[in-house]
C-alpha cells in the first residue's frame, strides 16, 4: 500500500531523486513511511505501524466533531481557524507520545476503533467536554476549539516527520503522499519551514491514487523502463479523466431541451467576464476531468473573488453546504506573489498561504465563532478565510489554456486577477464528470450560467518520453457481467441443468460412474471442448446459472469458515498471548524508547505480486 503511495508521488514528480514521506490511516501494517527515490528505483527505509496512525487520529476527531470519516477531514481543517487551540496540551499529554523525530504512540485507552464500531469512547468524550456532535447538530465553540487543537498538533507532527525525512535521506527534494498529505494547511507550514528546497505533493494523495502508483511501480520497477524526470511534473495537470467533444455536449443539451447558444472562443471569454463582473455564479465544464479531490478548473464553479456575498451565496444557494467552509482562489502563476505570501507554484491547490498584508482589512478581535464570517477581511473577501489564509491554485497556460485566458481577460477588465474556484457539485454528491452530470447539477442549484467547452480546447500535453499507451505485456481481460448477458439464458439454463442431471442419473443407474469412470471423464472433456468451440446457447445459460449458484454457495461457506476460524483459532490464540503478556498489536509503548520508528518491512517483489 505505502509502496504504491510512494510510487504515485515520486515517479510523476520533477525530481531525479527525492525523499518520500507517506502518511495515511493504515496500509497493511504501515501508517507512516520514509523512503527515497532515485531514477526508477524506490527504497522504503522506516515506518510507523498500526494502530499508531496520524490519519486515524485525525479521522477520530473528524468523527467526534460530526463530520463523515474519510470525506469530512477537510471540513475539520476548514473549521479549525474559528477556534482556539485550548485542547492542544491535552492531546499531547493524554493521547499522543510524540518524539523529537516525529514518531509517536497512541494512548489507545481513549480510542475505540480496535474494540468496537466507533472511533472514540467515553474517556475521550470526557476529556473534550462532552459527547460527539451529531451530523446536523449546531457547531459549538467547543467543537471549533477541538478542531483547532488537533489541526495544530497535526501540523507539529508533520513538521517533525519532514525534518526527520531530511535527516535520514540527506536529500534536498521531498515527495508527499497519503491522505494526510491533503492537509494543505500543514503543507503550507512545511513549505514555510524551508526544510526541503522543493516539495512535490501528489494531487490525488488519498487511497484512490494507489491504483496509479501500482501501475507506475509496475512500469518502472517491473518492466524496467527508464524514467526521465521532466522540469514540471508528469501528472499532465492531473487531467487524466474523460473529456467530451462538441457534438457529445450538444446531444446532451438537446436531450434535455436546454436553451443554449454556441460561441467562439473570444466571444465566450468576453461573455464570461461580463457575467462574472455582475457577481453571477458560473458552472465551468471544460476538457478532461481532474483526478483527485481538488477541482483544478475543468469541473469548477467560478465566481468573483471581490464579492462580499459570494461565499454565502455559493455555500447556501449553490453548494448547499456548511456556511463556515472557505473557498479557494485561482490566479495565474506569474501573479500569485502579488496577492499572496507565496513565491512558488501551487498547481494542485495543496498549499495554504496568507493573503498579502496590504490587501487585508482590520477586524474586531471581539468577534468569535461563526460570527467572524460577517466581517470583511480583505479586498478579496470571497476567498479570504478568517485567519487571512487561502488555499491557492496557480494556473499556467500550458496546463489550462482556456482558464488562463479567462483569468487574464478578467484582470484586464477589472484589475483583479483572482477568481473563486470550487468543485462542480453539491453537498453529498460527487464532482460532475459528464455533460449530463453538469446539466443536472446546474438545474438543481441556483447557478446563473453553465459554460461547457469541448476537450479539444484543453488536452493534456504529451509525455511520450515517459508515458506510454501500451505495455509489452498482453493485457488480461477478465469480465463477468451477468446483467449484460441475453435474458434468454434464464429460459435455457433450467432445462439444461435438468437435462444434465437426468443424464448423470442414468449413467449412475447404469453404474458407468463407478465401472467406467474413464468414459465419463472422456465425455466431460468432449462436452467442455464442444462448449468452448461451439458455445451453444443452452450451455451458456447453464454456465451462468452454475456461476450464480457457485458464487452464493462460496460466499456462505467462506463466511462460515471465517467465523469458525475467528472463534476457535484467533480468539484462543489472542487470549493466550494476552495471558502470557505478549503485545501482538503493540498497544503499550516499549519502556524507555527514544523512538517509535521501525525498519521498513521488505515489500514483496513485484514479480511475486504479478
Amino acid at each position: 500500500h505505502h509502496q504504491s503511495h510512494a510510487a504515485s508521488a515520486f515517479y510523476p514528480s520533477p525530481f531525479d531523486e527525492a525523499a518520500i514521506l507517506t502518511i495515511d490511516g493504515v496500509g497493511e501494517w504501515a501508517t507512516t513511511t520514509i523512503g527515497h527515490g532515485r531514477g526508477s528505483e524506490i527504497k522504503m527505509l522506516k515506518e510507523l505501524r498500526f494502530p499508531h496512525s496520524l490519519g486515524l487520529v485525525y479521522s477520530a476527531f473528524t468523527d467526534y466533531c460530526g463530520f463523515r470519516i474519510n470525506s469530512g477531514e477537510y471540513k475539520l481543517m476548514g473549521l479549525a481557524p474559528y477556534g482556539e487551540p485550548k485542547y492542544a496540551d491535552a492531546i499531547r499529554r493524554e493521547l499522543l507520545d510524540i518524539k523529537p523525530d516525529g514518531s509517536f504512540w497512541l494512548n489507545l485507552d481513549y480510542f475505540n476503533f480496535l474494540r468496537g464500531t466507533t472511533m472514540t469512547n467515553e474517556k475521550f468524550h470526557r476529556l473534550f467536554g462532552g459527547p460527539p456532535r451529531g451530523p446536523e447538530e449546531k457547531i459549538e465553540q467547543r467543537h471549533m476549539a477541538v478542531a483547532r487543537s488537533i489541526q495544530l498538533v497535526t501540523e507539529e507532527i508533520m513538521l517533525l516527520l519532514t525534518r526527520h525525512a531530511r535527516e535520514v535521506t540527506g536529500l534536498k527534494n521531498l515527495c508527499l503522499a497519503g491522505g494526510v498529505a491533503l492537509n494543505c494547511v500543514a503543507n503550507g507550514r512545511i513549505l514555510k519551514g524551508k526544510i526541503f528546497e522543493r516539495i512535490w505533493i501528489q494531487p490525488a494523495a488519498g487511497d484512490a491514487v494507489v491504483a496509479l502508483g501500482a501501475a507506475l511501480a509496475a512500469w518502472y520497477a517491473q518492466e524496467a523502463n527508464p524514467r526521465v524526470a521532466v522540469p514540471t511534473d508528469s501528472m499532465q495537470s492531473s487531467l487524466l479523466g474523460p473529456g467530451f467533444k462538441d457534438d457529445e455536449i450538444e446531444t446532451v443539451l438537446r436531450s434535455h431541451n436546454a436553451v443554449f447558444q454556441k460561441l467562439e472562443k473570444d466571444t465566450l471569454l468576453d461573455f464570461t467576464v461580463e457575467i462574472l463582473k455582475t457577481e453571477k455564479v458560473i458552472g465551468w465544464f471544460q476538457g478532461r476531468m481532474e483526478l483527485g479531490p481538488r477541482v483544478l478548473g475543468n469541473r469548477s464553479i467560478l465566481g468573483d473573488a471581490r464579492s462580499t456575498k459570494m461565499q454565502s451565496v455559493m455555500n447556501l444557494k449553490v453548494k448547499f453546504r456548511e456556511s463556515f467552509r472557505p473557498f479557494a482562489p485561482i490566479v495565474r502563476r506569474e501573479r500569485v506573489a502579488d496577492y499572496f505570501e507565496l513565491d512558488v507554484e501551487s498547481p494542485y491547490m495543496l498549499l495554504v498561504a496568507p493573503v498579502k498584508k496590504e490587501l487585508r482589512r482590520e477586524v474586531s478581535s471581539e468577534v468569535k465563532g461563526l460570527d467572524q464570517l460577517k466581517e470583511i477581511r480583505s479586498t478579496l473577501p470571497a476567498i479570504t478565510h478568517v485567519d487571512y489564509s487561502a488555499r491557492i491554485q496557480t494556473v499556467e497556460r500550458e496546463g489550462h489554456p482556456l482558464l488562463y485566458d479567462l483569468l487574464l481577460r478578467f484582470e484586464q477588465a477589472t484589475g483583479c486577477g483572482v477568481l473563486v474556484n470550487t468543485s462542480f457539485n453539491v453537498r453529498g454528491e460527487p464532482i460532475v464528470c459528464t455533460p449530463d452530470d453538469a446539466y443536472r447539477c446546474f438545474m438543481n442549484t441556483e447557478m446563473d450560467f453553465l459554460i461547457m467547452a469541448a476537450s479539444s480546447s484543453n488536452e493534456p500535453r504529451s509525455r511520450k518520453d515517459n508515458w506510454s499507451a501500451a505495455s509489452r505485456r498482453r493485457p488480461i481481460e477478465m469480465k463477468l457481467n451477468l446483467k449484460d448477458e441475453p435474458k434468454e439464458w434464464r429460459k435455457s439454463a433450467l432445462p439444461g441443468a435438468l437435462g444434465l442431471a437426468l443424464v448423470s442419473s442414468l449413467l449412475r443407474w447404469r453404474h458407468v460412474l463407478t465401472d467406467k469412470t474413464w468414459l465419463v471423464i472422456l465425455a466431460a472433456l468432449a462436452t467442455v471442448a464442444a462448449a468452448a468451440l461451439l458455445r451453444p446457447r443452452w450451455f451458456r445459460g447453464y454456465h451462468l446459472l452454475s456461476m450464480r449458484l457457485g458464487f452464493a454457495i462460496s460466499q456462505f461457506l467462506g463466511r462460515v469458515a471465517l467465523i469458525l476460524f475467528f472463534i476457535f483459532i484467533l480468539t484462543p490464540v489472542g487470549l493466550i498471548l494476552r495471558l502470557a503478556g505478549k503485545d501482538a498489536l503493540q498497544l503499550k509503548p516499549p519502556r524507555g524508547a527514544a523512538t517509535y520508528w521501525q525498519p521498513a518491512r521488505d515489500c514483496s517483489p513485484l514479480d511475486r505480486l504479478f
